[in-house]
């Protein structure tokens, strides 16, 4: 049977809150139209399923970021589970503002981004879900 290297708790707790750090500073980025700020965050082989299926790579993530207006944009219970120098991060996302192309969104949907660590955190998958009522 292989081994498992499994983080200790410690450092798993300390991985978590970096990570849960790096997702409140990327709602806080998109909020302010700020790619700069959301790309070092991005791994350059993001791939990002959208809540409608829609499949965006960084290049894409990047570029909306620039053109929505967000009156609210926020994650809340984040919980994260450390694997080695993988993390997957899981929470709720609320969204009020105007999209790229001019609708309103109103939205509130549960994600889950995929993080991996290589000299530094960056993500590499995300997905999201609208929430059902």
């Amino acid at each position: 049977m292989p081994q498992v290297n499994r983080t200790n708790s410690w450092a798993a707790g300390e991985i978590a809150e970096t990570i849960t750090y790096l997702e409140q500073q990327w709602a806080s980025a998109a909020k302010a139209n700020d790619s700069a700020r959301i790309a070092p965050l991005l791994a350059d082989v993001l791939v990002e399923m959208d809540s409608d299926g829609t499949i965006l790579r960084k290049p894409e993530v990047l570029a909306r970021a620039k053109t929505e207006k967000w009156q609210v944009n926020e994650v809340s219970d984040i919980k994260v589970v450390v694997y080695g120098n993988m993390a997957v991060a899981t929470g709720a996302w609320r969204g009020k503002g105007t999209s790229a192309d001019g609708k309103a969104i109103d939205a509130q949907e549960h994600w889950l981004d995929t993080w991996h660590k290589n000299g530094k955190w960056q993500c590499i998958a995300t997905a999201s879900a609208p929430v059902k009522a």
